[in-house]
């Protein structure tokens, strides 16, 4: 379990073609290892990744061929840059939001715009996620806890202060840059609990408009 506040930049230096998967080596100078042990789990760019080698400053991890064709490591290469956090403790501030580590898909960055003291990011989701993504709620870009400010369609915008472009990749972003996008967990769950009984037959497809018709939650 992660808070999506990011903790250090890491750099990816090794990739190793393991055939059904590959080992990636990422350093980082400033990631405290000290009380990061083996089996232990570390975000990288909001994939929650186990540490099976480690040093005072890089650790490697396996990342299965499934997880390469859900998230942006499609897209990483020897050098790419990556958000780090290390699994939160039960005693650590939730200055975040509660994040797992699954990405549910992949965004891209649509545009960028340039205020005054801060940055607009406008983000445009698969549309099978545009459901979960609500105005002011929380969501998870390459491992970052952010609010959303605005929504249209599948796309969303983010305003992005300079302390969080100075500590995350964010500030490599360009107009076509793809990101690992989790939703907020409680949505899922949420729309889980809403189909009741029917979340357990084998024909449900999940809420729709349709559902909540059906179902009483929209006045006809």
């Amino acid at each position: 379990m992660f808070t999506g506040i990011i903790e250090s930049l890491g750099t990816i230096t090794k990739l190793d073609n393991r055939g059904n998967d590959i080992r990636l080596t990422v350093s980082s100078p400033t990631l405290d290892m000290t009380d990061v042990s083996l089996g232990d789990s570390i975000a990288t760019n909001g994939v929650c990744l186990t540490v099976t080698e480690m040093g005072a400053d890089y650790y490697c991890a396996d990342v299965s061929a499934e997880t390469i064709k859900l998230t942006g490591f499609a897209h990483y290469g020897t050098g790419s840059k990556v958000n780090l956090e290390k699994a939160m403790r039960p005693t650590d501030r939730l200055g975040g939001h509660i994040v797992s580590g699954h990405v549910d898909g992949v965004g891209e960055i649509s545009k960028i715009i340039k205020h005054t003291d801060y940055i607009e990011f406008w983000v445009k989701a698969p549309t099978s996620l545009a459901k979960y993504i609500a105005h002011k709620g929380s969501i998870t870009v390459d491992g970052i806890s952010l609010t959303v400010n605005e929504v249209s369609g599948a796309e969303f915008m983010l305003w992005i202060i300079p302390h969080t472009l100075q500590e995350t990749i964010m500030s490599t972003y360009k107009v076509g840059t793809r990101v690992n996008l989790e939703v907020d967990v409680i949505a899922r769950y949420l729309e889980r609990l809403m189909m009741g009984d029917s979340a357990a037959s084998t024909d449900t497809k999940g809420i729709d408009m349709a559902f909540l018709a059906e179902n009483g939650f929209l006045k006809r």
